[in-house]
């Protein structure tokens, strides 16, 4: 009963925050597939390109920086909106946005350059479940970073209000989720890649 009562508090608080719990776990389930995936195929490849001898984990850890680094602006900006400063907000917000934006380009970048060595999607097993895992997470950053600029042109043309709030919760819930599954997918991908160079 005290859970159930829990939850229904916490429905009857935010709904909408509630309704983007509710997604977020199916979409941490859906990447849960796809992280076994990639790690039930990892042991297949034994020829051709693979994570130890394609991906370069230091740069990808500098983008991925970035990106962690935004789930702190977000967080600064969720306080911020709370206590109602206005320029604090603003600045935090677009702070989150630019680093986003610096991570995508980071992955952008990296799928150029595997791409130019004929590193596709439809080479090996390697291939198909790198891009899949990663352009998956890359189209929800790409997601939230259109969500985020929304908030930030609300926020410029529409004034700072109060009704706000339910929306900066919502899409911030929704960033810090994109954050941490990256920091599942980098572990698995990358700093496997680098435990396999390790000389046994």
């Amino acid at each position: 009963m005290a859970a159930e009562n829990a939850i229904e508090r916490y429905i009857a608080a935010d709904a909408n925050r509630f309704a983007m719990t509710l997604f977020l776990i199916s979409e941490g389930a859906f990447f849960g597939f796809l992280i076994i995936a990639y790690v039930y195929f990892h042991g297949a490849v034994h020829e051709g390109p693979d994570a130890a001898n394609s991906l370069h984990p230091l740069t990808s850890g500098i983008y991925t920086a970035f990106l962690l680094a935004s789930s702190f602006t977000m967080w600064r900006a969720e306080k911020s909106h709370s206590r109602r400063r206005v320029l604090e907000f603003t600045l935090w917000l677009s702070a989150t946005i630019a680093f986003g934006t610096i991570f995508l380009f980071g992955q952008g970048r990296e799928f150029i350059g595997l791409y130019r060595e004929n590193i596709t999607v439809s080479r090996n097993v390697f291939g198909t479940s790198f891009f899949t895992l990663t352009g998956f997470h890359g189209l929800h950053v790409l997601l939230g970073l259109l969500a985020l600029s929304l908030l930030l042109a609300v926020s410029f043309f529409g004034g700072f209000k109060t009704s706000d709030a339910s929306a900066v919760r919502t899409i911030a819930l929704y960033w810090h989720f994109v954050d941490w599954i990256w920091v599942i997918i980098f572990s698995v991908v990358y700093l496997w890649a680098i435990l396999a160079k390790v000389p046994r």
